[in-house]
């Protein structure tokens, strides 16, 4: 992967939104992103975050001789001296250098101030002008000052009368037709002994940890091209990293991927050790939910998923403290809800890897991620944690109407399908999995299974109403694939420890769960 890539500033303002090129480093947990600046690496740094007060005097004739960076309260950054004109009054001070920011003059508080502002103080100010300023330190970045090679400062546009490209406002105080401007190294504060490099320097440090890589416009389905930004789980976003290709796109995001997943799967084996063995976590990660009812363009907003124990949590930042899990957005039963991966013919609009969650009561919910590899971890998290979740109850008992009689219906992991009746718990008839050739339903209650008998091979029919119809439908599903999977033995195998310890403790509960019934 290409170390230097292009940046542009979504988050925060600089004065500018032209891309301007960085410097990426991806460690274990963290995103470093870094711009070349001019550093001060030798000398006293006097300059550097202290506050300097003094007076400039008026003289006849001439103008005060500086340029100011068009920033201010609108950027957050006080009005900054981008230039300084020769043999003016801020030249021959000596005391005023570029990169210099106007916090007082004449004791008025200028900090927060407009440029405009600023302007008409200064132009107001009298034969004595009394400036408390300090010295920017990221001003090379900010002033997006030309470096060459040696790391000096390269002259600007030397023709009098006019404004070097450094200049945003154009804006001269006092200006004077015949002067000219020069950007130099002597225009920046120097001292005995002080040495300048131009080093890459950190621009921005986004913690990996929960974090949420997105190369969509957000809560849109547009790609950006070529194009990703990571925003941190307290919402400090990188900015757009331009790519240099789409190949450089994909490596950077899934390596930026593989590193926040590592560091998930780190911090779920920390959370698990104070989880008892059912309230174990098997999946975290962040997902955009479109919107359902979102008539016209595609709206989508971040969640973050958790499947643990018998639940999925939406939330809409990650949990932190037991509190934060009670107050999920929503919380589903995962063996009563149904997942299904969408294929490029299903796709609702132009994301790539989707996924469809039903819930229990027929609401159907559309989520998008961001790299395949996250849809593939989705997907055997989901079937882990059902799987899982299956093993440990064993059983499930749904209530149902057959002919206006109250019944139940027991779906058994390892017996099948029980039909009884809720008053006597007497058995009106038992099938196993195997021998369930099909089913219907009309979408609102009613199930029609069709059994094989194995005796003599006949199909029968058994109607059943619920009032839950899409749970126990879900929950079947849920068996089926449990019992699927149970002859993977690459699937078992994975399990590990996890598995058994679920197994074990759902023995007893299957023991109890099955006396319930008499024949």
């Amino acid at each position: 992967m290409h170390p230097f890539l292009w940046f542009q500033d979504e988050c925060i303002e600089h004065g500018s939104q032209e891309p301007f090129k960085v410097r990426l480093h991806v460690a274990k947990d963290i995103l470093m992103i870094q711009e070349q600046d001019i550093i001060c690496v030798s000398g006293e740094p006097f300059y550097s975050g202290v506050r300097k007060t003094f007076d400039i005097i008026y003289l006849p004739q001439m103008s005060f001789g500086c340029i100011l960076k068009y920033s201010g309260s609108e950027h957050n950054i006080p009005v900054v001296i981008s230039k300084i004109s020769k043999e003016q009054r801020a030249e021959l001070s000596g005391l005023l250098f570029i990169g210099d920011a106007i916090l007082q003059i004449n004791g008025i508080n200028v900090r927060k101030c407009k440029h405009e502002e600023v302007v008409q103080v200064l132009r107001n100010a009298g034969e004595e002008v009394t400036l408390t300023v300090s010295f920017l330190k990221r001003a090379p970045a900010f002033l997006k000052l030309p470096l060459n090679e040696d790391c000096a400062c390269v002259p600007s546009d030397q023709s009098s009368g006019t404004s070097s490209p450094l200049c945003d406002s154009g804006l001269h105080l006092n200006y004077h037709p015949n002067n000219t401007d020069t950007l130099s190294c002597s225009s920046w504060p120097a001292s005995p002994g002080m040495r300048w490099e131009k080093r890459w320097c950190d621009l921005r440090l986004i913690p990996l940890l929960h974090s949420r890589l997105s190369q969509h416009i957000a809560g849109t389905d547009l790609c950006r091209p070529n194009a990703f930004q990571v925003t941190a789980v307290d919402g400090v976003c990188s900015g757009i990293i331009q790519c240099l290709s789409p190949d450089e796109c994909i490596d950077w995001s899934q390596s930026i991927s593989t590193n926040i997943s590592n560091l998930t799967k780190h911090n779920i084996k920390k959370i698990n050790r104070n989880f008892p063995v059912n309230q174990q976590i098997v999946y975290m990660g962040w997902v955009e939910e479109r919107e359902q009812d979102s008539l016209q363009d595609p709206v989508y907003s971040p969640k973050f998923l958790s499947l643990r124990g018998s639940s999925l949590y939406k939330f809409n930042s990650p949990p932190v403290t037991t509190w934060d899990w009670m107050r999920a957005e929503k919380k589903f039963t995962v063996y009563e809800i149904m997942c299904k991966i969408f294929k490029d013919s299903d796709l609702l609009d132009r994301r790539k890897y989707c996924f469809g969650v039903q819930s229990e009561t027929g609401e159907d919910l559309y989520f998008s991620v961001e790299l395949e590899s996250e849809l593939t971890q989705w997907e055997k998290g989901f079937q882990m944690a059902t799987f899982l979740e299956v093993e440990r109850i064993q059983c499930k008992t749904y209530a149902c109407v057959i002919e206006s009689h109250l019944m139940g219906l027991t779906i058994d992991f390892g017996m099948g399908f029980i039909c009884f009746d809720a008053a006597t718990k007497a058995i009106l008839w038992r099938y196993k999995f195997s021998q369930l050739k099909g089913s219907s339903d009309d979408g609102k209650s009613k199930i029609k299974f069709l059994f094989q008998n194995q005796d003599t091979k006949q199909i029968e029919a058994k109607e059943l109403e619920f009032s839950n119809l899409f749970a126990v439908l879900h929950c079947i599903h849920s068996f089926f694939a449990a019992k699927v999977a149970c002859l993977d033995p690459l699937f078992v195998d994975s399990q590990g420890a996890a598995s058994s310890a679920a197994t074990s403790t759902s023995c007893a509960t299957a023991t109890c769960s099955k006396l319930k019934y008499t024949t």
